[in-house]
């Protein structure tokens, strides 16, 4: 990389290197004492040693022993199905799918087989600011990621003091990024001012926390990072006041955060009616894309994409051609190249831009949904009337 395309990294987006172009030397100190840390687990003492034992138990396992026990659940999970004339099916068998839940059809993509908790976890106050909007933290065991997950929530003012539901935006951070990146950049500050103009509606924000490496965002191995995702989604649904709702959802992120809210979006499109990408890329996104054309044609999909005309790492012609294909499969899609290079302050700068999008978005969505279950409404309605016998 010559003088002219030297570049400051900032750790909250990540310092990952593009393929074929060399690792940047220098990154930027780690966030401001200000800026809350990852939260501790919330689990009590009792709680840990008995995860101990358990683990130490199952160590000490007989291969015989795990062979024994593995087929007697098994037969016990058949004989449950049959007995409650249920399925032969996860869900069938656990009777995960309670009132309210997910249809079928919006369990499709990587995360089908996100689990849900015995228990929520507890939302611990971060901090509050004048404007009267806060910021909450929770971490859970996900076994998405076999072992600890956690996120952000940014509550909107007056959230508690009513009884409304709100949308969601959740936002992916880059490559040996943390959630607190968006605080950083001035989120919270953002959707106050956003919100009490009423240039958006009010939204909670929920800023997801995956590890450091090169690949945040994706399945590989034990560790599924698109699928928590969607285990997060769906936690925050049973946890807060959210319109539950594919309308209801939008999805962003920056850097590789920005490619892993694309993948997540297309990998399960009955779930997001939003997407947005912030100087990230979509390498190996077509065929998700493809498939997801008979969707994205009924549902629709609202995205925007931007990238840096200076960026080193993620290529920013790769937007316009990527919206294009959005668009092309029935999206409305529309992108953006902006001076500069790869950094926090690129992100800042655009922030409200990106979350005025999402909010109208949203708006725009759910007035596409409620006008389509208003026409399903009439049509079921005529068709009864049409079977009634004539009087």
């Amino acid at each position: 990389m010559n003088a002219s395309r030297a570049h400051v990294w900032l750790e909250g987006l990540g310092d990952w290197a593009w393929p074929g172009r060399p690792h940047p030397a220098e990154a930027l100190p780690l966030p401001p004492s200000w800026v809350p840390a990852l939260p501790p687990r919330l689990e009590p003492a009792a709680a840990v040693a008995g995860q101990a034992g358990s683990i130490a138990s199952r160590r000490r396992a007989t291969p015989r022993r795990l062979l024994i026990t593995g087929l007697l659940s098994a037969l016990a999970a058949v004989c449950c199905a049959l007995a409650l004339k249920g399925s032969l099916t996860v869900d069938g068998i656990l009777g995960k799918r309670a009132a309210g839940r997910p249809a079928p059809a919006e369990l499709s993509g990587v995360a089908s087989t996100a689990p849900a908790l015995a228990s929520l976890p507890a939302l611990v106050s971060v901090s509050h600011d004048s404007a009267g909007s806060s910021i909450d933290r929770a971490s859970f065991a996900s076994t998405s990621l076999a072992g600890e997950g956690s996120f952000l929530v940014y509550l909107p003012p007056g959230y508690a003091s009513t009884t409304s539901r709100y949308p969601v935006l959740y936002l992916l951070h880059g490559r040996n990024g943390h959630a607190t990146s968006f605080l950083e950049v001035g989120i919270q500050e953002s959707l106050d001012r956003l919100i009490a103009r009423g240039a958006i509606p009010p939204v909670i924000a929920v800023m997801i926390q995956d590890r450091s490496t090169l690949n945040n965002w994706r399945d590989l191995g034990r560790r599924r990072s698109a699928t928590y995702v969607v285990e997060v989604q769906e936690l925050v649904d049973r946890m807060l006041p959210t319109i539950p709702t594919r309308a209801a959802r939008a999805i962003a992120g920056s850097s590789i955060g920005g490619y892993g809210a694309m993948h997540v979006a297309l990998a399960n499109p009955n779930r997001f009616a939003v997407v947005e990408s912030w100087l990230g890329f979509f390498n190996g996104l077509g065929r998700e894309l493809r498939a997801d054309r008979p969707i994205i044609s009924r549902l629709g999909l609202q995205a925007f994409l931007y990238g840096a005309a200076a960026d080193p790492v993620a290529d920013p012609e790769q937007d316009p051609a990527f919206a294009a294909e959005l668009r092309a499969a029935g999206a409305r899609a529309h992108s953006a190249i902006y001076a500069g290079g790869h950094s926090l302050e690129k992100v800042s700068e655009h922030l409200d831009k990106m979350l005025v999008f999402a909010g109208r978005s949203l708006r725009a969505a759910e007035r596409r949904s409620s006008l389509e279950e208003a026409q399903r409404r009439a049509a079921q309605e005529a068709a009864e009337r049409r079977l009634r016998p004539a009087s």
